[in-house]
C-alpha cells in the first residue's frame, strides 16, 4: 500500500487539539486524520514532565497501531515534554506545537506580550529557549483551570476567568496576547471582544498545519487527491467524544455567555 494513503495521527490531552485539527483539515482536505483526545488523563498542564511523557507514549502506541504516516502533537505542553524524545524513538515525522511567541514579537511595538498557557508549558526548557529568542517584553501568564473550563464547555465560566486575568494587567501597555494552549483557541473570539482592537492575538494552529504540509511534502507523503476523512477517539467517555464532534463541526456558540 502506498504510505501516502495512511492516516495522520493527531493527539491532545483533551478537546483543545481539535482547534489545530481544524486548521489541518482546511489546509489538507484530502488527508485522513485520526484524532485522539486523552481526556481520561487531562489536564497535562499540571502534571510532572515524566507523567506527561508516559501519557504521550501510551497514546502514540495506539496511533502507531493504526499505521499512521505522521504524528502531530496538538498540545503545547505535550510537545515540550515529549517531542524531542519521540523524534529520537520514531521513524515517522513528528510535528509539535509551541506558543506563537515569535509572531507576537514581530508585532510588538515596545509594549508587553501576555503569554497565556498552562503552568507546565511556561516552565519547560523548550519555552525558556523560546523566551530567550523572542521574549522581550513577554510576561508568563499561567492559566490554571482554564483548560478544564473549555473541556466542560463552560463558556460563561471561561469569560469570567479571562476577565479576572486581564484585570491584572494594564492593557494600555499590551501589544499582543499569545494563546499558548490549543484549548484557548476556542476562546479566541471571546478574547477578541474583551481586548482593545489594537492588541494582536496569536496562536499556533495555522503554523502547525503549514509545517505538517511542508514535512509531508518533503517526505513524499502527501495524499494528492480524493476525499479526506476524520476519525475521533478518546480515552474518556462517550460524552467526551460528543464534545469533540460538536467542537469540530460547530466550534463554540457565537454568544456563549449570552452577552
Amino acid at each position: 500500500m502506498n504510505q501516502a494513503e495512511n492516516p495522520i495521527g493527531v493527539f491532545d490531552s483533551g478537546v483543545g487539539g481539535i482547534s489545530a485539527l481544524q486548521a489541518m483539515i482546511r489546509m489538507l482536505p484530502q488527508e485522513h486524520f485520526i484524532y485522539y483526545g486523552d481526556t481520561a488523563n487531562a489536564p497535562y498542564g499540571t502534571k510532572e514532565t515524566g507523567e506527561v511523557l508516559a501519557c504521550v507514549r501510551r497514546v502514540t502506541g495506539e496511533l502507531l497501531a493504526r499505521d499512521i504516516k505522521a504524528l502531530v502533537i496538538a498540545c503545547n505542553t505535550a510537545t515540550g515534554a515529549a517531542a524531542h524524545t519521540l523524534r529520537k524513538e520514531l521513524t515517522i515525522p513528528v510535528i509539535g506545537m509551541e506558543p506563537a511567541l515569535k509572531p507576537a514579537s514581530e508585532i510588538r511595538k515596545n509594549g508587553e506580550i501576555l503569554v497565556l498557557a498552562t503552568p507546565l508549558t511556561l516552565h519547560q526548557e523548550k519555552f525558556n529557549r523560546l523566551m530567550e529568542k523572542y521574549g522581550e517584553g513577554a510576561l508568563r501568564v499561567p492559566c490554571t483551570g482554564l483548560m478544564e473550563l473549555v473541556e466542560r464547555e463552560d463558556w460563561e465560566g471561561s469569560r469570567a476567568y479571562l476577565k479576572e486575568v486581564f484585570a491584572l494587567y494594564d492593557l494600555r501597555k499590551v501589544d499582543a496576547v499569545v494563546l499558548g494552549c490549543t484549548h484557548y483557541v476556542f476562546l479566541k473570539g471571546m478574547i477578541r471582544e474583551m481586548l482593545p482592537e489594537r492588541i494582536a492575538i496569536t496562536e499556533g494552529s495555522e503554523g502547525t498545519a503549514r509545517q505538517l504540509k511542508r514535512v509531508l511534502g518533503r517526505a513524499h507523503l502527501l495524499r494528492e487527491d480524493g476525499d479526506g476523512s476524520v476519525e475521533l477517539k478518546t480515552s474518556g467517555t462517550g460524552k467526551d467524544l460528543e464534545t469533540m464532534e460538536r467542537l469540530l463541526q460547530f466550534g463554540i456558540p457565537a454568544d456563549p455567555a449570552g452577552e
